[in-house]
């Protein structure tokens, strides 16, 4: 039994969830390949090489590939599938993105957001924004999958896995690459983080969320929303966490004022420490928060920032 894991990179930089995949890989069981793709990746493999558990690391270093579209990386992952009993990906953009091309050009039912593994063929993912745990075995000859991240401790980086060079480029003439706006921040990335602090509608408009602002430098946290206030416009939509924002689960999640409903609430709920703040004390949030404080979060927030 063979397992492809599609590494995930950033700006020359190998993305921490592909250690997180690793490790469901190795709970699968059998050996591991890892595939990096992309445009002057080598530093790329060599990080990847050091994972725990990989065997063998494949290098599709070309221009075509270089902004991990979906097209071109789902043909490549066609041409190396036959090998494989499984292909694993992050639910990440580029998962969600890559891997439903795969399993319709391979004619194979998809897997997504994986939380556990039972077996080699059988796997557990949340429903109904994680109310429901739902246990799905496959038949297919091939399984393809997506991987919540959170779920799964990351492996190790004392590995020594072979790398080799993969020949395939394939014919894009699907899609192009036109442009992209990335998000300057100091801040830590906020699917890493390690403390995340997110404001809801409660904070009334973007100009409050700079209540966080110190609270979130003393403590080295990632500044998240809810999609209330996405929706409202008070922040952008790349510190939604939720079910259709990111999923976190870092070690202290401070949630203020957000009232929690599910769709939220499925994004945060693993953090290993939930904190909320909110004036209504009948707030869904507080019935999964370990420590709850009934305040108005405009008195709160100066008082916590001055404590800290």
């Amino acid at each position: 039994m063979s397992i492809l894991v599609l590494a995930e990179h950033h700006d020359g930089q190998l993305a921490e969830t592909t250690a997180h995949v690793v490790a469901a890989a190795q709970a699968i069981g059998g050996d591991i390949d890892v595939l990096v793709a992309g445009e002057n990746v080598g530093t790329i493999a060599e990080a990847a090489a050091k994972l725990e558990g990989v065997a063998r690391v494949r290098v599709a270093d070309h221009a075509v590939y270089a902004h991990q579209l979906a097209e071109p990386l789902g043909e490549l992952l066609v041409s190396l599938a036959d090998d494989y009993s499984h292909v694993l990906a992050a639910a990440s953009t580029t998962g969600k993105n890559v891997m439903p091309r795969l399993a319709a050009l391979k004619d194979v039912s998809q897997i997504s957001e994986i939380i556990a593994v039972e077996s080699a063929d059988t796997f557990k993912r949340p429903i109904y924004a994680g109310n429901a745990i739902a246990t799905v075995q496959s038949e297919d000859a091939l399984k393809v999958i997506t991987v919540r991240g959170t779920a799964f401790d990351a492996v190790g980086a004392s590995g020594s896995a072979t790398i080799e060079a993969v020949d395939t480029v394939v014919d894009n003439a699907l899609s192009s690459f036109v442009g992209e706006e990335l998000a300057q921040s100091d801040r830590p990335e906020l699917g890493a983080a390690k403390v995340v602090i997110s404001g809801g509608r409660g904070m009334g408009n973007g100009e409050n969320f700079k209540l966080l602002d110190g609270i979130a430098d003393k403590l080295g946290a990632a500044i998240g929303a809810s999609r209330a206030a996405v929706d409202a416009g008070f922040v952008p939509n790349d510190m939604q966490v939720g079910q259709t924002g990111k999923i976190v689960a870092p070690e202290l999640y401070i949630a203020v004022g957000i009232s929690g409903a599910i769709q939220h609430l499925a994004g945060m709920k693993d953090s290993k420490v939930i904190v909320a703040i909110n004036k209504d004390e009948e707030a869904p949030i507080f019935q999964v928060a370990d420590y709850g404080l009934v305040a108005d979060l405009f008195d709160a927030l100066p008082e916590l920032e001055q404590k800290l």
